[in-house]
């Protein structure tokens, strides 16, 4: 099996039947939970289009005479009703925070007081459905073995946001299980979510498990959102969406109250329209959990997190002058695609070029591309210890994997209707951590990934990152058969090493946002972030959606 046929997303929310047949169980239901509604919005808020807004442009606003959290929130808890399940219905959210407004007043209270928490201060977000909040919230991953299920506690990712002021809007639907379930499922789709649409064209793909998240802020019903991702989960929604997406160094972000595939790729990280905002929220996430194995060890990763006082690190790291003198790697096998996404990458190579870097051409797919069979046995042994471990510390409906098989089973017409759960049958019959088959795997996944990319990254005396094409454009979404690639990707390398992943808005194909990547070395966040600021800021490759029923 290669790993494109288990994690294809590496590589919808009412509708009118008129527009998208979908079968009624591909279909939302409502928010299961409504948030409050403040009292009615004032003229001034009504000018206030959320529309491609900024952190920076919601801080003016939050500033002015007229602005607060409270009115900023019920201004895109409007939009969400507007969007969410009406109007185009991208069905990008399973559930609103009933707090949200409570939260914001309190925020509001402290601005007043002159005690500001830093950029994030009062802006909304919204969390992907496997991160853990200790609040009235459900955490699901989607799936409707784990309905019901609250978190007796918030993540370490959630009460570092709340601690940077953020406030946390609800919840985004994903892939069920992070699209670790079935080889035939589609993006975006969970039996307690339904199927969420692409803002772009709403018969496309959102891609990735990260989905809800990236139809969501390329929708702008929030400022940012966090993803999460193992291989491609977040810089492919990332980058069908239009958006800029992080993949961080695994370990830089605590995966503490996470719903878990792999205890060595599983990482959560920003979604943004921007790169600056990106970087924003990145360093709203960051900082040193002891409860993390990854966190524990690594003196990178202490230092890092050591130094990073404010939420604002990385912003102070990006400079529309960063591509020049770099040097770059391209992927040469994307570099000489015969695709529309190739032709988009060898004009941001001349961008590149013309900002200054000089460009080489480098060879990491087929480096990595033998253990394709090799990082899905990992993932099938980490995934049931993972997953055991987290339902085993729960409250939860399920305490086992074996549990969540049988509920599926008992339940299939509604947890099943269009796909099965091989993958998590698969799963389930692995011996544990100590096998020997998982020992070699794991050995041989990691030191292929990273041998490949340090390799490249040392080519001509040093490259600043390699780029390549994140993922081709958007396929339609195929609840029969299951989601199908379109061209060249280049999640796997990163995802399997562990190393950071950018994805940054490189153009479009029909309408459809492709992006380019830059991929750095461990803990190199900082540097990504400023290539790819460089690379933004000359090309503005990024548009807003148009909610397009069908191409053409």
């Amino acid at each position: 099996m290669k790993r494109r046929q288990f994690l294809r997303q590496s590589t919808q929310a009412t509708l009118a039947s008129s527009l998208l047949p979908l079968a009624a169980s591909a279909l939302p239901a409502a928010l299961p939970t409504t948030a409050p509604r403040s009292p009615a919005a004032q003229p001034q808020d009504k000018d206030l289009d959320l529309s491609e807004r900024t952190i920076a442009d919601l801080q003016t606003y939050l500033q002015s005479s007229q602005g607060s959290s409270r009115r900023l929130c019920q201004l895109y808890l409007d939009r969400i009703e507007a969007l969410n399940a009406k109007g185009p219905a991208i069905n990008a959210i399973i559930e609103l925070n009933p707090d949200a407004l409570s939260i914001a007043d309190a925020l509001d209270k402290e601005r007043k007081a002159g005690k500001l928490r830093g950029p994030l201060h009062g802006i909304p977000v919204l969390l992907k459905d496997n991160i853990d909040t200790g609040d009235k919230m459900q955490t699901t991953a989607g799936a409707l073995a784990l309905a019901g299920h609250r978190a007796a506690k918030d993540s370490f990712v959630a009460k570092q946001l709340r601690a940077a002021g953020a406030v946390i809007l609800g919840k985004t639907n994903l892939s069920e299980w992070a699209n670790f379930r079935s080889t035939h499922s589609a993006s975006g789709w969970s039996s307690r979510g339904g199927q969420t649409h692409n803002p772009y064209v709403l018969d496309r793909t959102p891609s990735g498990s990260s989905a809800g998240s990236g139809s969501a802020v390329a929708a702008s019903l929030c400022a940012v959102a966090v993803g999460t991702e193992t291989n491609g989960s977040i810089v492919s929604p990332s980058s069908v969406n239009g958006l800029v997406g992080l993949k961080p160094t695994v370990g830089l972000v605590s995966r503490t109250g996470i719903i878990p595939i792999s205890a060595t790729q599983d990482t959560a990280g920003p979604m943004a329209r921007t790169v600056r905002d990106a970087a924003i929220l990145l360093g709203g996430m960051v900082g040193m959990d002891t409860a993390d194995a990854l966190h524990a060890v690594g003196q990178p990763n202490r230092m890092i997190t050591s130094t990073i006082k404010t939420n604002d690190y990385y912003v102070n790291k990006l400079r529309p002058d960063a591509l020049k003198g770099q040097k770059l790697g391209v992927e040469k096998s994307h570099l000489a695609s015969q695709t529309a996404a190739g032709e988009l990458l060898r004009q941001a190579v001349a961008v590149l070029k013309a900002q200054g870097a000089t460009v080489v051409e480098v060879d990491v797919r087929s480096a990595v591309a033998p253990v394709g069979e090799a990082e899905f046995d990992v993932l099938l042994y980490e995934f049931k210890d993972g997953v055991n471990n987290y339902l085993g510390q729960t409250n939860a409906p399920v305490k086992t994997l074996a549990d969540v098989i049988t509920f599926n089973k008992a339940n299939a017409t509604k947890a099943m209707p269009f796909f099965q759960q091989e993958i998590l049958e698969q799963a389930e019959k692995t011996e544990g951590l100590g096998a020997e088959k998982y020992k070699t795997a794991l050995r041989k996944v990691v030191d292929t990934s990273r041998q490949a990319l340090d390799a490249a990254l040392k080519t001509d005396g040093g490259l600043a990152a390699i780029v390549g094409i994140t993922t081709g454009p958007a396929a339609c979404i195929d609840l029969v058969n299951g989601e199908y690639g379109t061209g060249p990707g280049f999640a796997g390398p990163a995802a399997m090493a562990g190393y950071p992943h950018l994805t940054v808005p490189m153009g479009n194909i029909h309408g459809l946002p492709v992006g380019i990547s830059f991929v750095g070395g461990p803990y190199k966040e900082a540097e990504l972030l400023g290539l790819g600021y460089a690379y933004e800021q000359t090309t503005k490759h990024r548009k807003a959606p148009t909610f397009r029923a069908v191409i053409g």
